[in-house]
This record gives structure tokens, sequence and C-alpha cells, in this order.
């Protein structure tokens, strides 16, 4: 089992989801909340597992459509962002190369 570390700029992406959602009705921020949250327990026990995209593994959320974007390194699993699959694949990437090499 390895350690979940998320660094501050996909904490700031899954706070922008929660923001979106919250917008949309009432309480469903929070829930997208825990959702994610839960994911990313399972996290600890998958990771490695999902497909590759670049220099990142992506989890997929699949309730509210978010990728959990991540590294391995050592006994950490790194997550470096959380972004909403339904964005434009360009801006998506985007994202991606702007995140640090960790």
């Amino acid at each position: 089992m390895k350690n979940v570390v998320v660094i501050a700029r996909a904490a700031d992406d899954l706070e922008d989801a929660r923001h979106f959602y919250e917008a949309q009705a009432p309480g469903l921020g929070q829930r997208c909340t825990i959702s994610v949250l839960a994911s990313l327990t399972k996290l600890s026990e998958l990771s490695g597992v999902h497909a590759q995209f670049g220099r990142y593994h992506r989890m997929i959320e699949k309730t509210y459509h978010l990728g959990i974007y991540y590294r391995e390194a050592g006994e950490d699993t790194l997550v470096l962002a959380i972004l909403d699959l339904r964005r434009d694949p360009n801006w998506i990437r985007k994202q991606l190369q702007q995140r640090p090499n960790l």
C-alpha cells in the first residue's frame, strides 16, 4: 500500500470541482469531494495499475467525470492534477504540461 500525497495544485483542482458542482445543486459539491476522497483512498492500493498518459497515470472518478493524474515516487503516489474529463483535451494537456515534474 502506498502513501497518497496530493500536491497543492491538485487540491486546488478538487476545490474548483467542488465549487462547480455546488453551483449546480446545493450539497452536490460536498458529495463530489467525498467521492474523490474515496477514490484517493482506493488509489493507495491500486497505484500504478491505471493507463498511462504521457508522464502520468490516470485514475477515472466516473461519477463526476474527473481524471486523477498521478505518478509513483518510491513509497508515495503523488497526485498532481484532478481535472474534469469533459473539458477540451487540449486544455487538459496544457494543464498537465504546467504541472511540476516531481
